[in-house]
């Protein structure tokens, strides 16, 4: 990948920085919403709930605040030719959807084939992280992860798998409880080497069912 097409993914991948109001407004937003789901904010067990809620959107959200491209800086090419599969599965997540910010509770399958560069593995659980602690789509997600991890290490290939359940569709709208979404994204050799994939499916226990 070239050096101009790099910088151009990571442009695309910056989040936009909006202005962010104060906590008093965001508290006073989540009092707001009470009043409009028909209770009273100021009654004993939700006068501190607009706190709470703040904070917790915090700790939800935070992937905003963290540059996943900073992240996966630090690569490593001592690898005494080492040019198999580089496997992390089952990387559990919760994240939100950007359409009702109802959760969406998962996993994800990270796979890469190195060239010259590898990455600490727990760099790849942390990707999984930064993506998922942001309003999501379900796609969107899984497209950034093998984006990023494609641009940063330039490899052989990048293969993301994610299984997940949407809350918004199991607890409200169809629900349809017990229900788990697919999506994968492959590039490189995991694209165009079917044994290569198929080698990966079998290692993560085949979600696609192909």
């Amino acid at each position: 990948m070239s050096v101009e097409k790099a910088e151009r993914l990571i442009k695309e991948e910056q989040v936009s920085r909006v202005e962010k109001p104060s906590r008093e407004e965001a508290e006073r937003a989540v009092q707001t919403l009470l009043r409009w789901a028909g209770d009273d904010p100021f009654r004993p067990g939700l006068i501190n709930t607009p706190g709470r809620v703040v904070r917790a959107y915090e700790e939800y959200f935070r992937g905003y605040n963290e540059d996943p491209y900073e992240l996966l800086g630090r690569t490593f090419d001592e690898t005494e030719g080492y040019d198999e599969m580089i496997v992390l599965k089952d990387i559990s997540f919760a994240s939100h959807c950007e359409h009702h910010i109802a959760p969406i509770i998962g996993k994800a399958h990270v796979a890469y084939l190195p060239d010259t560069k590898v990455v600490g593995i727990s760099k790849l659980a942390r990707l999984v992280e930064v993506y998922g602690k942001r309003l999501q789509i379900q796609e969107k997600m899984t497209a950034q992860i093998a984006n990023t991890l494609n641009a940063v290490l330039e490899p052989k290939g990048v293969a993301v798998v994610i299984e997940a359940a949407h809350e918004c569709m199991t607890t409200r709208g169809v629900d349809k409880p017990g229900v788990n979404m697919v999506t994968s994204r492959m590039l490189g050799a995991f694209r165009s080497d079917g044994a290569t994939r198929r080698e990966l499916l079998a290692m993560i226990g085949n979600p696609l069912g192909s």
